[in-house]
C-alpha cells in the first residue's frame, strides 16, 4: 500500500508551488482532484498555441505536464454558483484542500476554510500565496523573484560583485511546495488526533527566508555577511580546454590537500584560508584547467578522491545512470509514445510509475457522482463549463 494511500485532496491550485505541493502528495499514493476552470484552461491555451493541437496533440501535450500526474480532472466554473454548491459536497469528503488563490479571493465564493470546514471539521486547508494571509504584504502580487528579493536571497545570487543576479530556476517555488507538502500532513496528522482542521497558512516569502538559513545561523549580525562574490578558494566553477564546466567543493583540510596536490599546486594548501591569496589561487586553478578537457579532470579527480561534478545541462542530468538506477528518472508511457520525467524526490517503499496527466474534465463525472451529484446535475454543470464567457477569476500572484 502507497504511503498516502485513503488521503484525499481537493486541489484548486495552479501555479507551480500549489501543483508541486500536491504533485509530492499524489506520487505517495494521495487521491488527488484537481479542480480545473475552464476559462483560465482556454485562456493558457490560446497564449501558448495549444488551441490548434488536434486531440491526439492536446492529449501529448498534457501528459507532459509532469505536475498533473497522477492526479483526477474536474472542469468546473468555480464563479458558478451551482458549481460553487457542488464543490462544497465535494469538500465534505475529503481530508484537504489545497489552493493558491489571494487572500480572499475563494472565501467571496463560498470556497474558503470557515465555508468548507463546515461541513467538514477535520478539514485541512492549505493556502499558499506570495507573503501569506497575513502582514502588511499580504496582498502584494507577484513571483518567484518578488518573494526571492523580498527574503534576501536575491541579494546572495550570482558572483557578480557589483549586480545581484537571477538564479535560472523556481526556487521559491519549488522550496513553497515542499514546505507546503510537510505543512499539510502534520496538519493532516493533528487533525486525525483531534478531530479537528486548521486553516495552514504557507507564504513563499516565508519559505524563501530559510533558503539563507546557513548565512542566519552562522552571521549574528548580517552586516558581516561577506560581500556577494567573495568566494572562497577552496570551491568553484571551473571551464575547462573543451569549453565544459566542473565544479569543485573541497572545503575540509584533508579534502584541500588532497585537491592541491592532484592539481600540481600544493603549496596552495598553505593558503587555504588567505583572502589575500585568493584570486592567485583562483586564476591558477583556472589556468590550469583550461589546458585539458573535462573528461580528464573528471578522471583526474576521480582517482584523487576529492569532492568535484560535471556541470551537466538538463539533458545530461537526465541521462545521469546514478539518477536512473535510483528512480528520479521515470519512463511515462504516454499518449504518443513514452515520455521522459523526473521521479519522486522522495519514495517510501516500492515506486509504481505514475500515469501521465490526463485531459481536463476527464473524471467531472465520476468524481461528482461519487460525491452524490444526479447525472442531470453532473450533465448541467458540464454544459455551464463548456459554454461560459466573461474574464477569467483573479489571479494568486
Amino acid at each position: 500500500m502507497s504511503a498516502l494511500a485513503g488521503l484525499r485532496v481537493l486541489d484548486f491550485s495552479r501555479l507551480l508551488p500549489g501543483p508541486y505541493c500536491t504533485w509530492l502528495l499524489a506520487d505517495q499514493g494521495a487521491e488527488v482532484i484537481r479542480v480545473e476552470h475552464p476559462r483560465e484552461l482556454a485562456k493558457q491555451a490560446k497564449v501558448f498555441g495549444w488551441d490548434r493541437l488536434d486531440q491526439a496533440g492536446r492529449a501529448r501535450q498534457r501528459a507532459r505536464d509532469m505536475l498533473a500526474r497522477g492526479k483526477k480532472s474536474v472542469c468546473l466554473d468555480i464563479g458558478d454558483p451551482d458549481a460553487q454548491a457542488a464543490l462544497r459536497r465535494l469538500a465534505a469528503t475529503v481530508d484537504v484542500v489545497v489552493e493558491d488563490y489571494r487572500p480572499g479571493v475563494l472565501n467571496s465564493l463560498g470556497l474558503g476554510y470557515e465555508a468548507l470546514s463546515e461541513g467538514n471539521p477535520a478539514l485541512v486547508y492549505t493556502s499558499l500565496t506570495l507573503c501569506g494571509q497575513t502582514g502588511p504584504l499580504r496582498d502584494k502580487p507577484g513571483h518567484d523573484p518578488v518573494a526571492l528579493a523580498l527574503a534576501g536571497v536575491l541579494s546572495r545570487t550570482g558572483e557578480d560583485p557589483d549586480a545581484p543576479g537571477l538564479p535560472g530556476f523556481a526556487a521559491a517555488d519549488v522550496a513553497t511546495g515542499a514546505h507546503a507538502a510537510f505543512a499539510t500532513l502534520a496538519a493532516v496528522m493533528q487533525a486525525r488526533a483531534t478531530e479537528q482542521g486548521q486553516h495552514v497558512d504557507v507564504a513563499m516569502t516565508d519559505c524563501a527566508l530559510v533558503l539563507l538559513a546557513n548565512l542566519i545561523a552562522r552571521y549574528e549580525d548580517p552586516a558581516d555577511l561577506p560581500a556577494r562574490g567573495a568566494r572562497r578558494a577552496d570551491l568553484g566553477l571551473w571551464r575547462c580546454a573543451d569549453g565544459a564546466w566542473l565544479v569543485t567543493t573541497d572545503m575540509e583540510p584533508r579534502y584541500w590537500q588532497a585537491f592541491c596536490t592532484a592539481m600540481g599546486r600544493p603549496e596552495f594548501a598553505a593558503w587555504h584560508m588567505d583572502p589575500s591569496r585568493r584570486a592567485e589561487i583562483r586564476e591558477g586553478l583556472q589556468a590550469i584547467f583550461a589546458t585539458r578537457p573535462r573528461t580528464h579532470w573528471l578522471d583526474h579527480l576521480e582517482k584523487a578522491g576529492t569532492q568535484f561534478a560535471p556541470v551537466n545541462t538538463l539533458a545530461e542530468a537526465l541521462n545521469e545512470p546514478h539518477f536512473r538506477e535510483r528512480g528520479m528518472v521515470v519512463a511515462l508511457d504516454a499518449p504518443g509514445g513514452a515520455l521522459t520525467q523526473a521521479g519522486p524526490p522522495v519514495r517510501l517503499g516500492p515506486f509504481e510509475t505514475p500515469h501521465p496527466a490526463v485531459l481536463p474534465g476527464t473524471h467531472t463525472a465520476e468524481v461528482l457522482r461519487a460525491a452524490g451529484l444526479s447525472d442531470t446535475q453532473i450533465n448541467a454543470l458540464s454544459a455551464s463549463s463548456a459554454h461560459q464567457t466573461g474574464p477569467s477569476t483573479p489571479a494568486t500572484h
